[in-house]
């Protein structure tokens, strides 16, 4: 029977020496590397931080007289977080980035594995078309593309529209299932009328027959009108001590995350409002869609106006504080952590 030897300098010397012949093998030591793997808490290497949106804008602007959308496939600007430089992250899991499409200018059609969300940060006179169908997209609409459906977006108007894409991206390459695929023509066929799936689902009532054909919802816009009208309508109760009056989008069908992998929320801070401390295994992606106000993340503090663009690490202490009535939408990974059975919260224990 073999003995574990006792550390001591001339065991740490042959310790050292079988691990480099061990290396030759493709292995390594679990007992040198598990307080690394295994945590007591949350690591992240994201990072508190947050973007005015004026020099977005700009620079983003900028980017449009450089290039066409021809060129550029999706003239977007990456929102990389400082804790992932080169990585092309806004949080570990998700990508982040601001989209530009010019007066008349179209976006080719293609599709890809990764599910991705727009939120229409100004501009009401752009689409984007779905496996067939268009929905028109207002300031403030959350619009999803499911994973593998064709899409391709246009500006009708006379103005610029911008809007910030979410995608899942990250998770994809992490079990290396990407693929991507271009339509041969630069529009997908329209097959259902516009609005389609709005007419269908946007009443919180459900088709009779209706099934369930994807993890996906089939609503493609959730109209921020409907969104801020439910959010003014619970105004009228008291707000929850940790965030106010939220909201969180969901599949009409089935009850759960408009998408598998992405979770999405609209919160109301009545004003002069401030919010518990909470936490979550979710990184966060915040916008401001209304109001101003400022949000301490451990730290890490950001004073935000409409707009603005700011995100929490996993775990960190978030506290919100509106000066006049404000108005958060955030996206974040909370769908895939809960399918997976990870997700985990912390409330203030005074306000849980």
């Amino acid at each position: 029977m073999l003995t574990p030897t006792k550390s001591n300098d001339g065991n740490s010397a042959a310790r050292q020496a079988f691990y480099d012949e061990i290396a030759t093998q493709n292995l390594a030591p679990l007992w040198e590397r598990l307080k690394g793997l295994v945590t007591p808490e949350p690591r992240p290497k994201t990072q508190a931080f947050g973007w005015k949106y004026a020099p977005l804008r700009a620079s983003l602007l900028k980017a449009g007289t450089l290039l066409t959308t021809d060129e550029a496939e999706r003239r977007v600007l990456i929102i990389e977080n400082p804790g992932l430089v080169g990585q092309s992250r806004i949080t570990n899991s998700l990508f982040g980035g601001l989209q530009l499409l010019m007066p008349g200018e179209k976006a080719a059609s293609h599709r890809h594995v990764a599910g991705a969300l727009r939120f229409i940060m100004e501009g009401d006179c752009a689409y984007t078309a779905v496996d067939g169908e268009r929905t028109m997209m207002r300031t403030g609409d959350f619009v999803t593309t499911p994973s593998w459906t064709w899409h391709d977006h246009g500006n009708v108007g006379e103005d610029s529209v911008i809007w910030l894409d979410g995608l899942d991206m990250h998770m994809v390459n992490l079990f290396e299932a990407s693929f991507q695929e271009h339509y041969p023509e630069p529009e997908f066929p329209l097959l259902r009328a516009d609005n389609d799936s709005e007419s269908r689902y946007g009443g919180a009532l459900l088709p009779e027959g209706d099934k369930i054909t994807s993890p996906n919802s089939p609503l493609l816009n959730y109209r921020y009108d409907r969104a801020r009208d439910a959010l003014a309508a619970m105004a009228k109760n008291a707000p929850d001590p940790t965030h106010g009056f939220k909201l969180r989008y969901v599949n009409p069908q089935t009850g759960g995350p408009p998408m598998p992998t992405i979770s999405a929320a609209i919160q109301l801070l009545p004003k002069g409002f401030a919010t518990a401390e909470y936490r979550s295994t979710d990184a966060t992606i915040f916008v401001c869609t209304e109001g101003e106000g400022r949000t301490q993340i451990g730290d890490f503090e950001f004073a935000w106006a409409r707009k603005d663009i700011f995100v929490a690490p996993s775990w960190a202490p978030v506290r919100h504080f509106a000066g006049p009535e404000s108005v958060l939408f955030s996206y974040s990974d909370r769908a895939a952590q809960e399918h997976l059975g990870i997700w985990r919260e912390k409330r203030d224990r005074q306000n849980s």
